[in-house]
């Protein structure tokens, strides 16, 4: 199951919903498959690493961003673009952004987005959350002779 339908993409798109609902009208399904061609290129592009395709009961908000994005841009190349409008670069950009976001989260190397990791394959990697950086002495009175030789012995 996708992690975007068609009411919770009108939801959430820089898009008036009205304009959503117009392209749906004249297009049936248009949106929904295009969420659907978004979601299996990203899930292509992260299954070495993640374990996709994502839940959709509670997906990652990266990931819901990542496919808003550009499924933003799909409906406004179908619907035309405002020859006046000067917020069409920043669509095109952040759809731009949103794949190569996808790009570098399917990176082994710079790959840094924190997503649910593969748990079934041997040495996959990912994100992962650090260990507590502490430091514990022997007992509690220690650090009073460690304080004390640093002041001694400087």
């Amino acid at each position: 199951m996708a992690i975007l339908n068609l009411a919770s993409f009108r939801d959430i798109t820089v898009m008036p919903a009205e304009d959503v609902d117009l392209i749906e009208s004249r297009y049936p399904g248009f949106v929904e498959k295009r969420i659907a061609i978004r979601e299996s290129w990203m899930n292509a592009r992260l299954k070495k690493r993640y374990a996709v395709p994502f839940s959709s009961v509670s997906p990652p908000g990266a990931a819901v961003g990542w496919i808003d994005a550009m499924v933003t841009l799909d409906c406004y190349l179908k619907r035309g673009f405002n020859p006046s409008s000067e917020q069409d670069a920043l669509i095109k950009e952040a759809a731009t952004t949103a794949a190569s976001e996808i790009l570098e989260a399917a990176n082994s190397q710079t790959g840094l987005f924190d997503l649910p990791l593969r748990e079934d394959a041997p040495g996959t990697s990912g994100v992962t959350q650090g260990g507590p950086l502490g430091y514990s002495e022997a007992s509690p009175y220690e650090w009073l002779d460690a304080q004390s030789e640093e002041v001694s012995f400087g």
